[in-house]
């Protein structure tokens, strides 16, 4: 900072400086900073940003000769101040060195700064020459005329011619601004007076006040941002007048070198007496000519720059012609060529034009018309049904038959029951009457070859036009498409009538021509009439081939898509209703030839029970005479003298008759089945009629039919007893093996039973093979003993454990058995029935590939079957809400679910678990599919369901993998043998591409 501190010391008197300023102090003092020390500011400021963040905050005593770094409040940047005043231990009075303006800041803003730093201000205080605040001034007028000095100066670029200097550095000058003498105007407003230069000491003298008493009162208005934050404005607002008594330093104008030094307040406008060389006169004259040279010298700097913007605009313009010159050479030369090969390339165009036409006359086109829309709309109105004469009457009927039966349904009487049976059977017969004549009507109409026809109308229409809107069913868009469609016709004729003609004048020209240029003739042609009209007739034609074009390439406008849309939605509709009315027709077909084959037997009557009766007759006579078998081989057991044969013989005899007592309670169980069937469809009487069959009791229970035996029943030969903690025994009935599983009731736990197990079947029979449960077949209570015996399906080594230990799983195989198993549990918790017992034991995979959750133990309810410890490979099933005494829930079984398709994957590796006992999935290589499913089941169970496993995505790429579908293979094949029609549409559109870019070249 060398250069800027001899700057500083640089002081020349009566030159012209132009500064800019920066602070107003009162209306005759302000502070400024010379224009070419903008520099200077900005290498200050950079310095300071990097050294003050980073120096000490002051302390102790400051010196208020000493210049530090201050932060300055409003925009947070450092800046060189002085203090002028402490305010308090915490807080003192500065002022902005370098801009003049002043503010309160705290010891912490305040840091020491290098002493390269240490130098004068570059902003200097100035007072107007020869003006002083009036004595005596009000505030507001002193506040007044600070903001109009403020209005001249600040932040502008005015002029200085220096007068004289304070001994405390204030200038003094005479301020201009353009032709503006600031000065003058100042006093014109009234807000300064001119003052004296006279030897009394007292004439110029302002009031004493302190100067940091001063700055604090200026404090009280906003501190003005300086010179290049030009945004604000204000000014700050001091309450009294600088005092004190300054040296003036006064150069004369006209003789260099003579410096007199006079008191401040002998200054005054209007008495030069200062030197005998100068006089009012000289000066105006002076600052005349100074004003005139100013003048003439802004007038030339504008005269060079327009000279200079003329001169490049003269260069700019020769360029410009010496380009337009070149581009007119290069089209000069480049149509001298084309005009040689014009005629060719004409015809190649023109020629490439029509083979294009050519093969789009092989496309059909149709659809771009509509066509197949009105093909479609055609198909529709030709075989149209709408309604059939029978089937309203049918429905009238069927619906007051449907009251009839809900009416008997819900009677327990049975002499009313007989009352509202007659009054049925009347509508019953009108009903038969009825079906018969609708079944004849239908049998009639090809309603299937119809359904089909639409189906595939429907199927073709989509695959061209794709989606339909919704809510267009007006006849007005039929009346539109075809009045847009003759249009259309008619258009296109018109046009491909053109072409055509077009195209045979020019094939008669090229035959006349041909004459024109044959030697051999001798018959001479005009001239005139053969090649003068060539031009007209290849305009001709290649407008019209052009047109041809255009309407069969380019896409059709936003109007007629829309046409084309609202129809092709119009006809979607109809086709969807007519499809809608002929499922209706053949759904109410299906059930009258199905109430015909029913109720053709049992017209005016009901069904009979007699076959159930003699099935239960039969039976009651096998078990007595099993029983007396029984009691038979005990007492020959018992005798002394028994003859093994003969109680071989027995056994045999026993376990024929054994065999028919199952047989026959298949046979009632059957007969229970199409009872009940019969009762929910149409005879709702049945259990009325007949309690003695206890018709309700079966349809309670679900369709699981409950019968009481005898313990030796069960137990006889050849069953064989596969657990010695509770009862539990094979045997094979019927051709397939079963199981009978025993649990120890009372009268209690029986009811219980009867119920839990109800509600299984139940949800069981919903969906059966597509159930994923194990089916219960019968369920037997001992006459004579506390126990419960449930029959279900027997499959050997057919566990998971079994399986595992066995011939593992592949992953592949595995996917496919926790499929079946989430369907069951998907069954069960759709019928509210959480199981709380999935375990390895637990769960069955058929053939290695069907999956089936077994039964539970229905003696115990949802949390009891919970409460037993279940591992599974070092893995506890339990989940952790169970751990801690919530209740199970479907979430718990996901749970149990989830570790053992873990345990399927992982197989014999150790697991890792954290504090709750939860394994860690992410410690084992599986796929990212299976992961992703094992994470949400193991660790987010509260947001999964059943049907969200079923619909995992490992599941439907292994369904994807072992099921391929037909139709995807016969779509892929369509899609094979189209191949070639879409390759030469292809090549279609890249030879019309092609075309268009020649013809833009030609052109």
């Amino acid at each position: 900072f060398s250069e800027i501190v001899q700057m500083d010391e640089d002081v020349q008197y009566n030159k012209v400086e132009d500064v800019v300023g920066s602070h107003v102090e009162d209306a005759v003092t302000f502070w400024a900073q010379n224009v070419n020390r903008n520099k200077d500011i900005m290498k200050i400021g950079c310095s300071l940003s990097e050294v003050c963040p980073h120096a000490n905050s002051v302390f102790g005593n400051l010196d208020p000769k000493k210049i530090y770094g201050g932060l300055f409040s409003e925009d947070k940047c450092w800046y060189r101040c002085k203090v002028l005043k402490i305010i308090s231990e915490e807080k003192c009075l500065v002022r902005y060195i370098d801009y003049g303006n002043t503010e309160i800041l705290n010891r912490c803003d305040i840091v020491e700064i290098p002493s390269d730093l240490q130098f004068s201000s570059v902003a200097k205080k100035y007072r107007l020459w020869g003006l002083q605040i009036p004595s005596g001034q009000e505030v507001t007028q002193f506040d007044q005329g600070r903001t109009f000095l403020g209005s001249l100066i600040f932040e502008k670029e005015i002029k200085m011619r220096i007068k004289a200097a304070y001994q405390d550095g204030t200038v003094i000058a005479q301020a201009e601004y353009g032709t503006v003498d600031i000065g003058e105007e100042v006093a014109k407003k009234g807000f300064a007076e001119k003052c004296r230069l006279t030897s009394s000491p007292d004439i110029c003298e302002e009031n004493k006040s302190d100067p940091s008493q001063l700055a604090l009162r200026n404090l009280k208005n906003p501190i003005p941002l300086w010179g290049h934050r030009s945004s604000q404005s204000a000014f700050s607002r001091p309450k009294g007048h600088l005092h004190g008594r300054l040296s003036l330093h006064l150069k004369d104008e006209n003789t260099a070198g003579n410096h007199v030094t006079f008191p401040k307040d002998s200054l005054a406008v209007g008495d030069f007496n200062l030197g005998s060389n100068v006089s009012l006169a000289k000066i105006k004259q002076d600052q005349k000519l100074i004003e005139e040279n100013e003048k003439l010298k802004t007038e030339k700097e504008a005269l060079l720059e327009n000279y200079k913007a003329l001169e490049l605009k003269i260069e700019q313009t020769a360029q410009e012609l010496q380009q337009e010159k070149a581009a007119t050479k290069d089209l000069t030369t480049h149509l001298e060529s084309t005009l040689k090969t014009h005629m060719g390339s004409r015809m190649k165009s023109l020629a490439a034009k029509v083979k294009l036409l050519k093969e789009i006359r092989h496309i059909n086109i149709r659809v771009r018309f509509g066509n197949d829309l009105s093909d479609a709309i055609k198909v529709l109105e030709d075989g149209h049904f709408t309604t059939l004469v029978s089937l309203d009457e049918l429905e009238q009927i069927w619906a007051e038959y449907n009251m009839a039966q809900e009416k008997i349904q819900a009677c327990y009487n049975e002499d009313e029951g007989h009352i509202l049976i007659a009054k049925r059977n009347e509508v019953q017969q009108k009903l038969f009457v009825a079906v018969e004549a609708f079944i004849l009507e239908v049998d009639e109409l090809p309603l299937n070859e119809r359904l089909k026809t639409l189906q595939d109308l429907s199927t073709s229409l989509e695959a061209v036009y794709g989606q339909a809107k919704e809510g267009t069913n007006s006849e007005d868009i039929l009346g539109t498409f075809y009045d847009w469609q003759c249009s259309k016709r008619e258009e296109f004729t018109n046009v491909r009538r053109e072409t055509e003609t077009s195209l045979q004048l020019l094939v008669a020209w090229f035959q006349n021509s041909q004459k024109m240029f044959d030697l051999s003739l001798e018959e001479s042609l005009t001239l005139e009439g053969t090649v003068d009209n060539i031009d007209e007739i290849l305009e001709r034609t290649e407008s019209s081939v052009c047109k041809e074009l255009e309407i069969s390439l380019i896409e059709q406008g936003v109007i007629d898509k829309e046409i084309i849309l609202n129809t092709y939605s119009q006809v979607l509709q109809k086709i969807r209703s007519e499809e809608r009315f002929i499922t209706t027709v053949l759904s109410k077909y299906k059930d009258s030839i199905e109430f015909k084959n029913q109720i053709i037997d049992c017209l005016n009557k009901s069904p009979s029970v007699d076959r159930l009766l003699s099935i239960k007759k039969i039976l009651k006579g096998l078990k007595a005479q099993l029983r007396w078998k029984l009691v038979e081989k005990n007492n020959l057991e018992e005798s002394d003298d028994h003859d093994g044969s003969e109680i071989e013989k027995i056994k045999q005899e026993i376990i024929q008759l054994r065999s028919s007592v199952f047989q026959e309670i298949y046979h009632e169980r059957e007969e229970y089945e199409k009872l009940s069937s019969l009762t929910q469809r149409w005879f709702p009487e049945l259990p009325l009629l007949h309690p003695e069959i206890e018709l309700l009791k079966y349809m309670n229970s679900g369709g699981l039919l409950t019968m009481s035996l005898e313990r030796d029943f069960l137990d006889a030969a050849p069953m064989k007893e596969l657990s010695s903690k509770r009862p539990l025994v094979c045997s094979e009935v019927n051709g397939q093996a079963v199981l009978l599983k025993g649990y120890s009731v009372d009268v209690d736990t029986e009811a219980r039973v009867i119920q839990r197990a109800a509600s299984y079947h139940r949800a069981w029979r919903e969906a059966k093979e597509e159930s994923g449960l194990l089916p219960l077949m019968f369920l037997f209570l001992c006459k004579s003993d506390p126990i419960a015996y449930l029959m279900v399906p027997y499959y050997p080594k057919a566990s998971l454990s079994a399986v595992q230990a066995s011939m593992p799983l592949t992953s592949e195989e595995a996917l496919k058995v926790m499929k079946g198993i989430a369907q069951g549990l998907r069954t069960l918790h759709n019928a509210n029935i959480v199981h709380g017992s999935l375990h390895q034991n637990n769960v069955f995979a058929l053939n290695r590939e069907q999956g089936i959750v077994g039964d539970f133990d229905f003696t115990r309810s949802e949390s009891q079957r919970a409460s037993v410890n279940m591992m599974v490979g070092g893995l506890n099933l339990i989940s952790p809400e169970l751990k801690i005494g919530k209740p199970p829930s479907p979430s718990s079984d996901l749970y149990a679910y989830g570790c053992l398709l873990l345990w399927l994957y992982v197989q014999n590796q150790e697991f890792e678990t954290n504090e709750d006992g939860i394994p860690k999935v992410g410690q084992f290589h599986l796929d990212d599919n299976v992961k992703s499913l094992l994470c949400s089941l193991i660790y987010c169970r509260s947001s999964m369901t059943a049907e969200q496993v079923l619909n995992a995505e490992c599941f439907m790429l292994a369904k994807g993998k072992s099921n391929p579908n037909p139709e995807k293979e016969a779509e892929y094949e369509y899609s094979q043998s189209n191949k070639e029609d879409e390759l030469k549409m292809e090549s279609l559109d890249k030879y019309k591409e092609k075309t268009r870019s020649d013809q833009a070249d030609i052109d």
